[in-house]
């Protein structure tokens, strides 16, 4: 049994760390040899099997891992309550949920703003702007990767990634192939990008406020940026290679204007205050990022009521139907927010509820203790590796293991296990946990949130096709990380 545990534990060591915290309850089941537990681990894998073929048999990907996350914890309940226990279960699923709510109601208000921004013709106007410069496909592709990458460390690679494939469906228009490999080489900037800043990416974020104390040396503000040219590698090397897919044409050009909604460029600043307000939040009031941003929206909501009411009042005697109306006015109907939230990707919401809840469910079974003790003690000792390289193999495993589910999970785990490490150490898992989840569509929030957005165009398999170019990219900067910053382990 315990040949059939370990490697179970290698794939389960992403599982949420709120999952493995109330497991240590003072009623706690281990069922990691229950059938329950295999019966979960079985539920999972099939869930995510369906989820990896949405392109092919067009199921919705929230739909399996929501039916799982159900099924799951239904199963961990009903060995709890034979056992007397009736709230156990109940506590730790309530901790999953405010995880949840925390990435779900931030992702929301982020969709929001993009869905406005998009109602109010900004991405339209740019691209236009684009079309004029004369950019080719592979300049755009290019200018995107290069701004996801400088943006996403100060509004976060999920925001950057979805601003930039908004951008590149208006510019690519019905070439597809350009908009998937534009796609990746977002996904693949923006969590670069995001590696080497605190706001940058929810899993640096989660090590910084964490306040470690390394053996030679905190993780403070300053120390991320030390990631800063492996990060740049990280996305340069698969760029590089992707440059020549990227077909050699220009974007179809038309001599029509764009001309952007009113209040469109309010909209844009309000979005940028929003952002300073959840870094602001979080780091001088010590608040969850999620309450900045949601006080934001409230920025977008007070916008809105006021182009309402003064969308009659600018021009009343202009006709609804009158083209210099439509574009000074910016629509027949007044801008409504309530809009904007109604066509958030709700699949991908979901999706995200149904993956917290199954991880979470597995890791409340018991094999996140397995793996911590496999991952960061018995692999080092196994290759007689020095003490402060003795977690380098399960520092690069993480970050492989972030491309399978996602790479906030995976920081969970590895905060909850706190492993004694070097600087140099906690910066290494903090570059692979952040980077290692481009390897794949699914292992970042950016990736998912991207599938949804561009669905049908930017899709797992079309992703899965250049997993190893982006994996050369994910050896070079763990190995310029240990050549540069040798000092610090």
């Amino acid at each position: 049994m315990k040949n059939i545990k370990l490697p179970l534990s290698c794939f389960l060591f992403f599982l949420p760390s709120i999952s493995f915290a109330s497991g240590q309850a003072e009623h706690w089941i281990d069922l990691t040899e229950h059938w329950v537990g295999f019966a979960a681990l079985a539920i999972f894998i099939a869930a995510y099997a369906l989820v990896m073929a949405e392109e092919f048999i067009h199921l919705r990907k929230s739909k399996p891992v929501v039916l799982a996350a159900g099924i799951i914890w239904a199963l961990i309940a009903y060995v709890y309550a034979t056992h007397g226990f009736n709230h156990e279960a109940e506590i730790a699923v309530r901790h999953n949920l405010l995880e949840y709510a925390e990435l779900m109601l931030f992702l929301l208000v982020a969709m929001t703003y993009i869905n406005a921004m998009q109602e109010r013709q900004a991405f339209e106007a740019l691209r236009s702007w684009l079309c004029k410069k004369g950019y080719g496909f592979r300049q755009l592709f290019w200018i995107t990767g290069l701004l996801a990458f400088f943006i996403s460390p100060i509004a976060d690679n999920l925001t950057t990634a979805l601003l930039m494939c908004a951008v590149v469906m208006a510019v690519g228009g019905d070439n597809n192939k350009f908009i998937l490999l534009a796609a990746i080489n977002i996904v693949v900037a923006a969590n670069a990008g995001g590696a080497f800043s605190p706001f940058g990416d929810i899993t640096t974020l989660m090590v910084w406020q964490k306040s470690i104390v390394a053996s030679n040396g905190a993780v403070d503000f300053w120390s991320f940026f030390a990631l800063f040219f492996p990060s740049l590698i990280n996305w340069l090397i698969p760029a590089a290679i992707m440059h020549f897919a990227v077909p050699d044409e220009h974007p179809a050009s038309n001599d029509d204007i764009v001309i952007m909604k009113r209040g469109a460029k309010r909209i844009i600043a309000l979005f940028i205050c929003t952002i300073i307000t959840a870094v602001s939040f979080h780091n001088f009031l010590h608040m969850p990022p999620v309450i900045g941003m949601l006080t934001g929206l409230a920025y977008l909501k007070f916008f809105g009521y006021f182009l309402k009411r003064s969308h009659a009042k600018a021009n009343p005697n202009t006709p609804h139907d009158d083209d210099k109306a439509q574009h000074v006015m910016g629509d027949v109907v007044p801008f409504d927010v309530f809009d904007g939230v109604a066509r958030a990707e709700w699949d991908t919401l979901l999706f995200f509820y149904g993956v917290v809840l199954c991880v979470g469910g597995l890791g409340f079974i018991g094999y996140l203790g397995l793996a911590s003790e496999l991952m960061y003690t018995e692999w080092g000792n196994a290759l007689n590796l020095s003490p402060e390289m003795n977690a380098t193999p399960a520092n690069i495993v993480v970050g492989v293991l972030s491309a399978i589910v996602d790479n906030i999970p995976v920081m969970f785990a590895v905060l909850t296990m706190m492993p004694d490490m070097s600087l140099g150490q906690w910066l290494l898992v903090t570059l692979t946990a952040g980077v290692g989840g481009s390897m794949l569509s699914i292992g970042s929030a950016a990736g998912v949130a991207l599938m949804g957005q561009a669905r049908g165009k930017y899709t797992f398999f079309g992703h899965l096709k250049w997993t190893p170019v982006i994996m050369l990219g994910y050896i070079a900067s763990i190995a310029a990380h240990m050549w540069i910053n040798a000092s610090l382990f």
